[in-house]
């Protein structure tokens, strides 16, 4: 039995359908999917967890992975655990997914830890769908590129590394096959719908948005610090855990499109 969290997120729900479609059993659990799982609330760890021999473990966007809940997972029969984590932890200063992955690796279970790009779903799925909408995306990335990756990808690296060997203490950089910048990024998305989407990327741009609040300070003091990273290398995870290519950004444009992510 696999546990998989976030199950009705980006992530999550494409884990659960590619294990299903393979014949696994799987819990789904999220706050509001098949099986109630809430971060805030320890009641609901145990009932999600029983008879489960390994996790998908993530946590929404500003939520703490609880290391207490990684103990009651390991105690409860979990063997093996694959963390949804991010590239670039360190540097934005962030501790919670650097803590998130010192409790998996200290739980005594085998681990394995994914660290993907920017989602390419963020712009129909995410944060970045009602900027799109609006026809203006601010992040203070200037021209620096990014190696977008497509949730699907990241989720079939998740599945193997659930259920197959060879996984075990690795950490995966996962990211798509080509880099963009930003204002590339939005450009293709602006051509495929036919309409204008502006893209800002200073740190003043950022800041205005945000009302000149301290947080809209702190944060762009962060993406400061990965602009200074320069452009994200591109790694061969995708194809190497998976035995195919990563999708391409500009494949998930015309896909979402397809689909009606950006109509009025």
């Amino acid at each position: 039995m696999i546990l998989v969290l976030g199950a009705t997120g980006s992530t999550g729900r494409r884990v659960t359908e590619l294990l299903r479609a393979d014949g696994h059993p799987v819990v789904a659990a999220s706050r509001s999917g098949e099986t109630r799982f809430d971060w805030s609330d320890a009641g609901t760890w145990r009932p999600a967890v029983a008879g489960a021999s390994a996790l998908y473990l993530m946590a929404p966007d500003g939520t703490a992975v609880d290391p207490a809940f990684v103990s009651v997972a390991v105690e409860q029969g979990v063997r093996r655990i694959v963390l949804l984590s991010s590239s670039g932890i360190e540097t934005m200063g962030d501790g919670r997914l650097p803590a998130a992955e010192r409790a998996v690796r200290d739980s005594g279970a085998t681990w394995t830890i994914l660290r993907p790009s920017w989602f390419d779903q963020n712009f129909d799925e995410g944060f970045f769908w009602p900027a799109i909408m609006a026809g203006e995306v601010v992040i203070p990335l200037g021209d620096v590129r990014q190696a977008f990756v497509d949730a699907g990808d990241v989720a079939a690296v998740a599945a193997a590394a659930l259920t197959e060997d060879g996984h075990a203490g690795r950490t995966y950089e996962v990211t798509g096959p080509d880099t963009l910048t930003f204002g590339e990024a939005v450009d293709l998305i602006g051509g495929e719908i036919d309409r204008c989407v502006r893209y800002r990327g200073g740190d003043e741009d950022y800041i205005a948005a945000l009302g000149f609040s301290e947080e809209a300070i702190r944060d762009a003091k962060a993406f400061a610090a990965l602009r200074g990273l320069g452009d994200q290398p591109i790694s061969d995870v995708v194809c190497e855990v998976t035995g195919r290519p990563p999708k391409p950004f500009a494949m998930y444009v015309r896909e979402a499109a397809a689909a009606g992510a950006w109509r009025p």
